[in-house]
Formats: structure tokens, sequence, C-alpha cells
């Protein structure tokens, strides 16, 4: 095999999947911003606007990283910022002109402000039927909760998400937003598909994506279950209402979660790890279904079992045996995990006031890196994409009608 492929051609460069793809993005949050970051990654030129003195709200949650925004620098690598005041025409008119040469516009303002402000996906594609128009909102363009303002602690708890999340005495949402990232993550999917459509027949699409709908759809076998049962799922912490053991489970320092999903994996752990052979056939364990109905007595012998090695000990003995299972990482323990680290995952950017670590995307090409661009300031490209659009920038600029960074 190694002579046969020295023998073949060098492959071509193909470039980056998205490369002359032009993105602009009506942005904030962390919704449209993640979607079309992953773009931006892809290749694309995203052109994100933002609003004159203050931009994306989301550069201001907070200053953790060496003065950016932990929001802001996750969710917008690799784009242009321009600072213009949509409020004023000189301003809409700008925007309108890098849409007339764009690919996709993606916008997740508050509902209605878009086609308020002439950007609207029927407006717009009414000029350029060839044009991809994404829109992103909270519950979507019709029904009742249509005008409704959407969190994404509101939307998980309007999905079901917070009532199956938690504990059996405290429901919770989970600790990093998923309506938003799910809603990000359909959109991109979403723009890629119309994308590959109009390459095949020349026509652009309007596409909306609604968070709560795709968090919804996320709650998979669980909404599922529970329209067929009648039954509403349990909150069940850590473990899981189909399958015992599954849970964490204490060491000499600290704790082990461990999943075992069929018997065959249950006679291993408790012969090859636990050194409990007799519990192998145990009536009362023997089955998965008979460990679930008697799921306490289970987790009380794995526990008493687990907590006679350290968790480094038990680690290497269920990875030897092929036992699923976990240690439990802080924050700290991931930015240093051995499997980032060895699969050269963390790249360096830029930010307004330092160079940082960024995880490269998931999505790895055999053939081409992810575009790893910096975090723009406010305003950071106004002045090139004010000329880009043929107005005079100083005039702009000293108008107030756009901003440049410093």
């Amino acid at each position: 095999m190694v002579g046969m492929a020295a023998d073949l051609p060098a492959a071509p460069d193909a470039g980056r999947p998205l490369d002359g793809i032009t993105v602009v993005a009506i942005e904030q949050a962390v919704a449209a911003p993640l979607a079309t970051r992953h773009l931006a990654d892809l290749g694309a030129r995203v052109i994100k606007v933002e609003r004159v003195g203050r931009g994306d709200f989301a550069r201001d949650y907070d200053h953790v990283v060496h003065g950016s925004g932990a929001h802001f620098v996750w969710l917008n690598r690799g784009k242009e910022s321009l600072a213009v005041d949509l409020k004023t025409d000189e301003g809409r008119e700008v925007v309108r002109r890098l849409v007339d040469r764009a690919d996709v516009v993606v916008q997740n303002l508050a509902p209605g402000a878009a086609a308020r402000l002439g950007f609207g996906a029927a407006e717009l594609r009414a000029a350029r039927p060839e044009l991809v128009v994404a829109d992103l909102s909270g519950y979507g363009s019709g029904g009742p909760m249509a005008q409704r303002k959407a969190y994404d602690m509101l939307v998980q708890a309007e999905a079901g998400l917070i009532a199956i999340t938690g504990t059996p005495q405290t429901p919770v949402k989970t600790g990093i937003p998923t309506s938003d990232i799910a809603a990000g993550m359909y959109c991109v999917q979403a723009v890629l598909a119309a994308l590959l459509r109009r390459w095949r027949t020349g026509v652009g699409a309007a596409v909306e994506i609604s968070m709560f709908e795709a968090t919804v759809e996320w709650m998979g076998y669980a909404l599922y279950s529970g329209m067929h049962t009648g039954i509403q799922p349990a909150r069940m912490g850590l473990s899981h209402s189909s399958i015992a053991p599954y849970d964490a489970y204490p060491t000499r320092d600290g704790q082990m979660l461990i999943g075992v999903q069929n018997d065959h994996g249950w006679r291993t752990l408790v012969t090859s790890v636990l050194e409990l052979p007799d519990l192998a056939a145990d009536p009362r364990f023997a089955t998965n279904v008979e460990r679930v109905r008697h799921r306490a007595e289970c987790d009380a012998v794995v526990a008493a079992a687990t907590s006679r090695w350290s968790t480094a000990e038990l680690d290497a003995r269920l990875a030897a045996a092929g036992i699923p299972a976990a240690q439990l990482k802080d924050v700290d323990d991931v930015v240093a995990h051995p499997q980032l680290r060895a699969r050269d995952r963390w790249r360096t950017i830029g930010t307004e006031h330092a160079r940082v670590e960024a995880l490269l995307p998931p999505v790895t090409f055999a053939d081409v890196e992810a575009r790893m661009g910096d975090v723009p300031a406010l305003g950071a490209h106004t002045r090139a994409l004010l000329e880009e659009s043929g107005v005079d920038a100083d005039d702009y600029l000293r108008r107030g009608i756009a901003e440049q960074s410093r």
C-alpha cells in the first residue's frame, strides 16, 4: 500500500470547503455567531454587522480572556467586524451593498427586526433568488410564542430539557447554552444544504431555525418514551433510567463514572475488574432488566468494591478490561487533556488584547486545516468595508454612521 501511494500523483490543493463564499451576518449573542464561526472555519468570508458603540452584546458578558469576553472569543474568530448604525438609511445601504455580493445572509435579531430594517428573507430573495437567507429565532416565525424573548434557559424549560435534567430533587439547566448551540448547528447544516442545492439548481433558499424546535429535536428518546408510555422521564442525575450500573462510583480519592450497557460487560466488570466473580451469576444482577429492578443493591455492591482503589488505579483496570468509564474532569483538566494535546487540537489566535489558545473545530478534513482566524475588535474592518461598498468612508466615520476600531 505504501508503494502504491508513492506512485500516485500528488493530490491538488482543494482548498477549504467554503473558500469563495461570502456570508453577511447580522447577529448577536450565541446561536447565529456559532453558526457563522463554523462557516468561517470552513473558509467562508464572514462579515459580522455590529452596532456602533457597543457591538454584539456578547462582547461584554465578561472580560475574562485578557480583556475580551469568553463567549465572544469562542464564537467570533475569523470574522470581519463592520460597526454601522442600521437605524440610518446610510448604514442600511452599506449592508445592502455587501449583501448584493454575498452568497449567504444569517440573522438572529429580535423577531421581525430584520424585516423592518429591509433585510427580511422575502425582500432579499425577491431581488436575488440565488441568495441563501437563514433566520434564527427563539420559537419560529409563527405560533403564539413567536414574539417571546428566547434566552437559552427559557427555551430549555419550554422544550422539556430542564424537566429531565438534574437530580430527582432538583431540576437544572445544562451547564452550556444547549438551545443556542443546537440552533446554531442546525443553521450550519441548513446553509450547507442550501448551498449544495444552489450549486445544482442555481436557486437559493430561505430557511428558518428555531431554538425551541432544535431543542425539542434533541430531547430524542426521552420525548418519544414519554409520548408512548404516558410517563414523565425521571431526572436521574448521573444515572440512567434504563441501564445499570450507570453512575459515579467512589474511589479512595475521588470517583469514577462507569457505564455497563450489556450483560457481558457486567460479567467482565465483576470478574476482571472488581474481583467479585460470584456476582456474575447472582440472579439479582444477571441481566440488565434485573439490575435496573435492583438498582440500589447493584449500585451499593459496585460502590463498595470501587472504593478499594484510587481513581487512577481503577481507571487503568477498567480501561484494560474494556469497560466504558471516565474520570470526572474539571475545566483545567480538559484544557490540559492528554487526548487533545496528543491530537494537536489547540491553535493560537489573536484577539484585540492578546494571543490566546483556541480549539480546532471537531470536524477534521484530511487535506486541509480549518482557518483559525483572529477575533476582531469592534469595527476592526469598518473602513475597508465602507470603501468596498463604494461610500465615503471618512464621511461616514466622521458623522458616526460607522465606527472604526482604534
